[in-house]
């Protein structure tokens, strides 16, 4: 999925993180970066030039430093140790932790100049997938900051790999880690309808669903919010099952 930059900058801004922005980085800045390291993924670039500086977990993400030292300057993402082939190191947890690097050789998948991010283990070195782009990897790590693994089901993990949910035009909003735990509880699903989650809503009263357990992890269904219960399947309307798919056409409602 393409990111969402409107969700992404919602679920930024209700995190307080120490260290972060307001640190905006001017577009020549940026662009010089780009000339010396090569076109910087779309949502990080975004990042840079709302935020600048900040955290993501335990590992700092690098800036763009706009002098002539910048090469040489550790927290810059020109810093020479950085780009390392296909790789290109924008992240690391202090104390010889992990690394976070973009895999500039494979796309995100979305066609939008999104590249996957990858670790680097921190201990013996392997190298395993994180996210599908900038954006999902601080969708991730907020996930994890928050208890909630990577998702409460493969679907919503898998979403959040690229985004931190997304609102569309219909006005059907899918939920990043920074909404989805208020929202349950404000309706009380794990009382009413304990092995369901729920994953967005219409902006119109109704809510999008999801089974957290078993082999239906697939079909979303909606309900109205003063509904719910343990019989969602019996009693909601079948709305997809294939919620990537169905977003990436514009979360079509019967």
């Amino acid at each position: 999925m393409r990111p969402d930059l409107t969700r992404l900058r919602d679920m930024i801004d209700a995190v307080s993180e120490p260290g972060r922005g307001p640190a905006a980085t001017p577009e020549p800045a940026i662009r010089e970066a780009e000339a010396r390291v090569g076109p910087l993924p779309p949502s990080y670039r975004w990042w840079l030039a709302e935020y600048g500086r900040g955290r993501a977990g335990r590992a700092e993400i690098a800036s763009v430093i706009p002098v002539d030292s910048a090469d040489d300057v550790y927290e810059s993402i020109t810093a020479g140790w950085r780009l390392d082939g296909t790789r290109l190191c924008f992240a690391v947890e202090p104390d010889c932790g992990d690394s976070y690097f973009f895999a500039l050789d494979r796309d995100g998948g979305a066609g939008d100049g999104e590249h996957p991010v990858v670790c680097q283990d921190g201990t013996d070195g392997g190298e395993y997938p994180v996210a599908e782009s900038f954006a999902g990897f601080l969708t991730v790590q907020e996930a994890l900051s928050r208890g909630l693994r990577e998702g409460p089901n493969p679907a919503i993990a898998r979403l959040w790999r690229s985004t931190p949910g997304v609102l569309l035009d219909n006005g059907v909003l899918v939920y990043g880690p920074d909404l989805i735990g208020e929202r349950n509880e404000t309706f009380e699903v794990a009382r009413y309808a304990p092995h369901w989650v729920l994953i967005g809503d219409d902006s119109g009263g109704g809510g999008l669903f999801m089974r957290r357990h078993g082999r239906d992890r697939t079909r979303v269904h909606r309900l109205d919010l003063g509904a719910v219960d343990e019989h969602i399947e019996a009693n909601g309307d079948l709305v997809t099952d294939d919620l990537l798919g169905w977003l990436r056409a514009g979360g079509p409602l019967r």
